[in-house]
C-alpha cells in the first residue's frame, strides 16, 4: 500500500501541474475560435483583393468575398468562397459560417422563401414583406443561371411587357394631363411620357438599391454582434 501511495503520488502531482497549462491552452483556443468570426468587422473594409490575400483569417475572409458575391447575384463565385471559408474554418465556426453560406446563397439564387428561412436559422431580423417581394421579382426577370432556358425565356418576356406597360403608363398620364389642359400633340405626348417613364423607372431602381444595400448591411451587422458575441 505504502508503495501504491508511493508510486501514485509523483503521478497525481504531474496530472496536477499540468492542469493550468491545460486550461490556458483552452482559454486560448476559445479566444482565437472568438476572434476568428470577429476579425470580420475588421476585414469589412478591406477590398475583395486584400481579403482574397489574408491568412490569418482566412475564413472570415472568404465568407466576406462569398457575402459580397451574393449581392451581385453571382451565386456560383459565392459558394466557391464559402466551400474555401468552410475548409479554412475550426470545426466549431464551421456551423455559423454554413448558416451565413445558407443566407447568402439564397439571395443570390433569388430563393425568397429561403432567405426567410436561413435568416431565421442565423438568428438576424428577417427580410421584409417587400423585399421578398422584391427578390421574388428580380428571380422573375433575371432568373438565375440554373434556372434553365425557358425561366430565362420568360424573364425576357416579362421584362418587354413591363417596358411597353410602363411606356403606355406614363402616355395615358400626360395625356390626360395634356387634354385637361386644353390638348397636346401626339408627338409631345409620347415624348413626355417616355421621359416619365424613364424618371419613374430610374428613382425606383435608386430607392430599390438604397433599401437593399441598407437591409444587407443590417443583416451583416447583425451576423457580426451575434458571432463577437459566441
Amino acid at each position: 500500500m505504502a508503495g501504491g501511495s508511493a508510486c501514485g503520488g509523483p503521478a497525481r502531482v504531474e496530472a496536477a501541474s499540468r492542469l493550468p497549462a491545460m486550461a490556458k491552452q483552452q482559454r486560448a483556443v476559445r479566444i482565437e475560435q472568438k476572434s476568428q468570426l470577429a476579425a470580420m468587422q475588421a476585414l469589412e473594409s478591406k477590398s475583395d483583393e486584400e481579403l482574397e490575400a489574408e491568412t490569418r483569417f482566412r475564413a472570415a475572409a472568404q465568407a466576406i468575398l462569398g457575402a459580397r458575391a451574393a449581392e451581385r447575384y453571382d451565386a456560383k463565385a459565392a459558394r466557391e468562397h464559402f466551400t474555401k471559408a468552410l475548409a479554412s474554418a475550426r470545426p466549431q465556426e464551421r456551423l455559423q459560417i454554413r448558416r451565413m453560406a445558407n443566407v447568402s446563397l439564397a439571395l443570390a439564387e433569388r430563393r425568397a422563401g429561403d432567405l426567410k428561412a436561413a435568416t431565421e436559422r442565423l438568428g438576424v431580423e428577417s427580410p421584409t414583406a417587400w423585399q421578398l417581394r422584391g427578390l421574388r421579382l428580380i428571380g422573375l426577370i433575371a432568373p438565375p443561371s440554373s434556372a434553365g432556358i425557358l425561366a430565362r425565356i420568360r424573364g425576357i418576356v416579362v421584362v418587354i411587357a413591363a417596358i411597353i406597360g410602363i411606356l403606355g403608363l406614363g402616355f395615358g398620364i400626360i395625356e390626360g394631363i395634356g387634354q385637361a389642359a386644353g390638348g397636346i400633340s401626339l408627338d409631345l405626348a409620347i415624348f413626355y411620357g417616355v421621359l416619365l417613364a424613364v424618371v419613374a423607372v430610374t428613382v425606383a431602381v435608386l430607392i430599390g438599391r438604397r433599401r437593399q444595400k441598407a437591409a444587407v448591411a443590417k443583416r451583416r451587422e447583425a451576423v457580426q454582434a451575434r458571432s463577437q458575441g459566441r
